[in-house]
């Protein structure tokens, strides 16, 4: 079957519908995949990381989309789509969800919105770039006890510091594997908390992201990700 063929947009029903639909895709131009599912123009380049991931979401049949939860919640499976450059490595750090710097005080890693999205990821390459774009070859990635821990340590020690007042003090290389960066649509966006000595400020809202060296070995083979390696740290 060639790429492209066997477009479909209802959720598929099992992990097997789902890996087949991927697998269809590979190969596909990104181009072509607008034409199919009628999408005539992404617009500007600075505008199309995201429409390209919201064009696999609805060939994939995706629809989570902003819940609480993964893309795929009755499979309990998250996609995520991810540019890589001409040497197969990821552009740049990977979003995973918004962080509500208000609750910090009160989250929890298993009951977290990061758990469950991360609990098993359908990876999909982008390879190329401008019209050139296609899809690569998928993965699908559930974390090990060990990888799960290493993230859980990211989470702890990131929410910890929020939650004590210290949310000026993060900074994009702290944290193993995950990492928390200014999440906001508009630059002008605040929300209001205490500081460590109980003053009110006003910070810009975050999200978690997963850092692209930590996504590119992920891609490569995901058995060696021990979280043992500094080579994790600051990219």
């Amino acid at each position: 079957m060639g790429p492209c063929q066997a477009m479909q947009l209802e959720p598929p029903c099992s992990l097997a519908e789902l890996s087949a639909r991927v697998a269809a895709l590979t190969g596909c131009a990104v181009a072509e995949l607008e034409r199919r599912l009628g999408v005539s123009n992404l617009g500007p380049m600075r505008h199309r990381k995201g429409k390209t991931g919201e064009l696999v979401e609805r060939a994939l049949g995706a629809v989570g989309g902003s819940l609480r939860g993964p893309d795929f919640p009755e499979l309990g499976v998250e996609l995520k789509t991810i540019p890589l450059d001409g040497l197969g490595r990821p552009r740049e750090s990977t979003f995973v969800c918004s962080l509500n710097v208000r609750d910090a005080d009160r989250m929890d890693w298993d009951s977290s919105l990061v758990r469950a999205k991360l609990a098993c990821v359908l990876w999909v390459p982008i390879l190329g770039a401008g019209a050139e774009r296609q899809i690569g070859s998928p993965m699908f990635w559930r974390p090990s006890a060990q990888q799960l821990a290493v993230l859980r340590g990211d989470f702890d020690e990131l929410v910890g510091m929020i939650a004590i007042g210290k949310v000026e003090s993060l900074t994009a290389r702290l944290g193993c594997w995950l990492q928390v960066r200014p999440k906001a649509a508009n630059s002008d966006a605040r929300a209001r908390l205490l500081d460590e000595d109980g003053s009110a400020v006003w910070t810009v809202p975050r999200g978690f992201y997963l850092r692209a060296r930590f996504t590119g070995a992920l891609l490569r083979d995901p058995g060696t990700l021990t979280g043992s390696s500094a080579a994790t740290r600051g990219a």
